[in-house]
């Protein structure tokens, strides 16, 4: 399997990260939306020569314009040298409304549109068909030659969407180029409830597992020593608390019965109780929702979790920064699955 890893780095130190990153043997680096804008520390990454795949995991589509999406992946995929690909994501409401200032609608058939608007403009630009895209949310029809690039020497990028309930993953299958599993999950709920809604999707739309990607992404507690464990433990159990806060992530605990968890996180979120948030994450859920070991112990874990459907995966290290030399190690024991 390959490995992808986050960038997760300010703009103005995305190369020296990337350069840092890359050296270990990993595939591929991507970037979320956080704090700081999700494409520019790809842009500066691939315009430095860093030789690896880049991704966006993901950009939040629903507050931009699909011509916008279309315009950055077209570029990165210019600079990268073939090497980008399009990670789009939905966000709930209150993040579409209150943080972004945008409009929400029903995520997965606005998603749907989105990907398949997107396709349509860089398919356009691509092989010269007239741009004629009509939908519920969006429209693009008009394409005037002096805003035509051409096509892209190393092909159109492809359009990856992030999902985790049933009907976007759904949607995902059956229009986009690949999927983004939602890294809070556990071994059966992608197994029960994901696999199967990828197989719909691609029943819809005539296609198979050979022709879409499924890309896995696992939180993981990555350490050699104890005190290594336990600083990237504390990390982990923190980011699970927030997930497990959300309800759009309730199904996921469901599948493993601990559904009941989920209103005491979210009311220790509104209070700011964080610790008393961590300490709801047993040792069980740890080894359930996220991976965690040596690296050769995680490598193998992802393996098992996901070596027969996925050819890479993509690994987040919260609040805490593994030594290059045990990403190199998880790289290569991947590397040899």
């Amino acid at each position: 399997m390959l490995l992808d890893i986050q960038l997760d780095a300010r703009p103005d130190h995305a190369v020296d990260r990337a350069r840092e990153l890359a050296a270990t043997g990993i595939a591929g680096l991507f970037t979320f939306e956080g704090p700081h804008d999700v494409f520019l520390p790809l842009a500066a990454s691939a315009s430095a020569g860093v030789d690896v795949d880049l991704m966006t995991n993901v950009a939040i589509a629903m507050p931009r314009s699909p011509m916008h999406l279309a315009n950055a992946a077209y570029d990165l995929q210019l600079m990268s040298g073939g090497r980008f690909r399009l990670g789009l994501g939905s966000q709930i409401k209150p993040h579409i409304e209150k943080r972004y200032g945008a409009t929400w609608s029903p995520p997965a058939a606005r998603m749907r549109e989105i990907v398949l608007a997107v396709k349509a403009i860089l398919g356009s630009w691509q092989d010269g068909t007239p741009l004629h895209f009509e939908g519920e949310h969006t429209r693009h029809t008009l394409m005037p030659p002096t805003f035509v690039p051409g096509p892209n020497p190393y092909g159109v990028a492809p359009v990856l969407l992030g999902a985790l309930g049933p009907v976007m993953t759904r949607t995902a299958a059956e229009v986009a180029d690949g999927l983004l599993v939602m890294p809070f999950h556990s071994h059966r709920h992608f197994r029960d409830r994901t696999l199967p809604a990828v197989d719909e999707g691609l029943s819809r739309s005539g296609r198979t597992r050979a022709d879409f990607s499924i890309l896995p992404q696992a939180i993981v507690a990555m350490g050699r020593t104890e005190a290594e464990m336990e600083a990237a433990t504390v990390g982990v159990r923190g980011l699970l608390a927030f997930y497990g806060s959300t309800p759009a992530y309730v199904p996921v605990l469901e599948a493993e019965g601990w559904e009941g968890v989920q209103p005491e996180l979210n009311r220790l979120s509104k209070t700011g109780d964080f610790g008393a948030m961590f300490a709801l994450v047993t040792d069980e859920m740890l080894a359930t929702l996220a991976v965690r070991g040596t690296p050769e112990e995680c490598a193998a874990e992802i393996g098992r979790r996901f070596g027969d459907v996925a050819e890479r995966v993509c690994c987040y290290f919260p609040g805490y920064e593994p030594p290059a030399e045990q990403v190199a190690a998880l790289a290569g024991a991947l590397g040899q699955l």
